[in-house]
């Protein structure tokens, strides 16, 4: 490792700048608004470039199947990579991984919109930008996770998950209805090209971060920094395998309706791309009051009996929008769905970073990450087949219900869980 990696690495695991008093807890830290800032205006982009890629992919192929196999291409390679990307983590400067991390996706972005803007995009480009773009993410998304902790004491650790959480979410309150404009009145090609600059905006934040040194600079975890070494950790903890097996069963039952989404307002409901875009940012708003709520009182609330309310009464919420038919009804459905969905994940993020050891954040993270991400491939797929045969109400009605029932199984094997601050 070089003199500069090894600064570096000495100066990214210690606490950040002491905050100024704020409303949002870690709002008031330097390093984290300009994190928070960077952050969003990407998330923007990446948000019309999630409307416009499920989108195309019905266009070119007027099939439900097909728009399952892309989000599945997307996030498959987290399934395979994402342990890897935690030992990455763990053994290299954070902020270095997400700049490698985030400029690799920009020039994939970018490309998307070259074929696109040219009018020459196939069903294999998309294939091919969704697969690298998956790629990317599953060394991004552990890294990014575990870097959040860089940048705030832990006592406002749920302040800064929850406001992440309302960054992304508000991301796709206002990406959604601008790329269905755009679709209908420019095209696919712009949602791309704006996404691959949006890039610039976090890659810009992430270099201007300070990470100030402390007492403990330069001591590094001297723990096994294997994928084994992080599972084990994991398994030995009942907590946590318990939050992991619930976020398991949401990923593969629950979080793939957006999936399903442009399905169900084009050939359910017989809507266009700017209803769709509306669908997307209603579940965003739900999540958005959801995570302000949360960053509101983060340092108040229960988190334990949060998480075991809010996990399985998302279930039910997925499974009530299978028998939406109705566009006003199908809208206050995806806000209620998308109010839990932020509860659940927010929380349990919070929790398991809470009880994780340093030296283990990155690898606990990547094991999240591939139960959030890398279970979603199997959801995508079985959504896309299911909603094919039997159209898209079959599978949100059973699979939210399913759902429901994995995650009171799971909680009943931890009791301990509900009184967890």
């Amino acid at each position: 490792m070089s003199e500069e990696t090894n600064k570096e690495s000495q100066l990214s695991d210690v606490p950040p700048e002491t905050p100024a008093a704020h409303h949002f807890g870690a709002f008031g830290y330097r390093n984290f608004r300009l994190y928070l800032a960077g952050h969003l205006i990407s998330l923007v982009g990446w948000s019309m470039h999630s409307v416009a890629l499920p989108w195309l992919v019905l266009v070119l192929t007027d099939s439900p199947f097909y728009v399952g196999l892309v989000s599945m291409l997307g996030t498959l390679p987290v399934t395979f990579f994402a342990l890897l990307g935690g030992v990455v983590a763990d053994r290299f400067p954070k902020r270095r991984i997400l700049i490698v991390t985030q400029s690799s996706a920009m020039v994939i972005a970018l490309a998307l919109a070259a074929v696109a803007l040219a009018g020459v995009v196939s069903l294999t480009h998309v294939m091919i930008a969704a697969t690298l773009l998956g790629m990317a993410a599953a060394f991004d998304i552990p890294g990014r996770q575990a870097f959040i902790a860089d940048l705030v004491e832990k006592r406002d650790l749920m302040s800064a998950i929850a406001l992440n959480s309302a960054s992304f979410n508000s991301s796709r309150i206002v990406g959604p209805g601008v790329a269905g404009l755009l679709i209908s009145l420019v095209g696919v090609g712009f949602c791309f090209l704006l996404n691959g600059i949006s890039y610039l905006a976090f890659i810009s934040a992430l270099v201007a971060i300070r990470l100030a040194a402390g007492p403990n600079a330069g001591v590094r975890p001297r723990s096994r920094s294997t994928v084994g070494a992080g599972l084990a950790y994991v398994v030995r903890d009942r907590r946590m395998r318990t939050l992991l097996l619930m976020i398991a069963s949401a990923s593969v039952f629950g979080f793939p309706f957006y999936v399903l989404l442009p399905v169900v307002a084009r050939n359910v409901l017989g809507l266009g791309s700017v209803e769709f875009g509306w669908m997307v940012s209603a579940a965003a708003g739900g999540a958005v009051v959801g995570a302000l709520g949360l960053a509101t009182v983060g340092r108040r609330t229960p988190k334990g009996r949060m998480v075991t309310i809010a996990a399985p009464v998302f279930g039910v919420f997925v499974s009530l929008l299978g028998f939406a038919r109705s566009f006003p009804w199908l809208l206050v459905l995806l806000t209620l769905t998308g109010f839990f969905q932020v509860l659940h994940t927010a929380t349990t993020n919070t929790l398991l970073q809470s009880m994780v050891r340093d030296e283990f954040r990155g690898r606990v993270m990547s094991v999240y990450s591939l139960a959030f991400l890398g279970l979603m491939p199997i959801g995508s797929l079985l959504a896309g087949t299911v909603a094919a045969k039997w159209g898209p109400g079959a599978w949100l009605s059973v699979a939210g219900l399913v759902c429901t029932a994995l995650m009171l199984v799971a909680l009943r094997s931890s009791p301990e869980l509900r009184a967890t601050e």
